[in-house]
């Protein structure tokens, strides 16, 4: 099963994810409306036509109408919205998300969703550090990962259905995680990655910095423009994965240190050639597996 330009989508969050996805969608021909209840981002996404139709409300005709939901909310929004609205769903519905965070929602809306809809969960590797429909743009998906998040209960028709959005998205590489899995890959890949910027940018506290910097810095710390409401979400609702994370870099920086501190030539060395040699995996073709 996979979606076609007869498959009525529905977003619902219109943000700079949402967003992205409602361009790349319309884009492609599929027929997109979406829900969002900020007022000027519904008008921007229908003054440019990035979806046929919008509301800020949570339409009954438009919900009873979709084939798919794309929910890019909040994890408590997401929760909140399907116990009060999932009643406007037609039999047959397939919802998938773009949740940052996997073990702590699919549960929760697996367990809570009517029996005659599934919920797939998926989440697409990818974002800037800028936020808004306004800032949306579709070819942050063209080198991304994508991540589906299947349990038992999942049908094979809804996972297909799910592949189908990112191969229709242009995700560089899609692949299938358990929830488990997924919540522990992202507390390294992502939310790790978004405490080191932070860090960086808190622990020095020297005047104009912004005057010296290199791009290794500017790298380094793009992500550290953070949107607050979110991440503080995602970091405590994955707490213990992103603990254990932090507790391994923190032991790996402290082996460092002792090199350091210990003139270990060699040893330095060695772990130059090792974070060599793991960061030109990153640098492969497109994979669908």
């Amino acid at each position: 099963m996979k979606i076609s330009k007869d498959t009525n989508i529905l977003i619902v969050g219109l943000g700079l994810i949402g967003g992205s996805y409602a361009k790349g969608l319309t884009k492609g021909g599929y027929k997109v409306n979406a829900i969002d209840t900020n007022k000027e981002t519904v008008e921007f996404a229908l003054q440019n036509n990035i979806v046929e139709k919008a509301s800020t409300e949570a339409d009954d005709e438009m919900i009873r109408n979709a084939d798919v939901v794309i929910f890019a909310l909040y994890p408590h929004i997401f929760k909140e919205w399907i116990r009060d609205n999932q009643s406007k769903f037609s039999p047959g519905t397939i919802i998938t998300d773009v949740t940052g965070v996997k073990g702590c929602i699919v549960d929760d809306i697996q367990n809570t969703l009517r029996e005659d809809c599934e919920f797939i969960a998926a989440h697409p590797m990818a974002g800037c550090e800028k936020l808004g429909i306004q800032n949306s743009n579709e070819e942050i998906f063209h080198q991304a990962n994508y991540i589906i998040v299947p349990t038992e209960k999942n049908t094979q028709e809804a996972i297909e259905l799910c592949r189908s959005i990112g191969e229709a998205l242009k995700f560089n590489r899609i692949s299938t995680l358990s929830p488990y899995d997924h919540d522990e890959m992202i507390g390294f890949v992502s939310q790790l990655t978004h405490c080191i910027a932070m860090t960086l940018m808190t622990c020095n506290d020297s005047d104009n910095v912004e005057d010296y910097t290199g791009d290794s810095f500017r790298d380094l710390t793009r992500i550290a423009r953070i949107d607050e409401v979110m991440w503080s979400e995602l970091f405590l609702l994955n707490k213990d994965a992103l603990l254990h994370q932090m507790k391994l870099f923190t032991m790996e920086f402290s082996r460092l240190e002792r090199m350091l501190m210990e003139a270990d030539k060699a040893g330095i060395k060695e772990m130059m050639r090792h974070s060599t040699a793991r960061r030109k995996l990153f640098d492969k073709e497109k994979v669908v597996d």
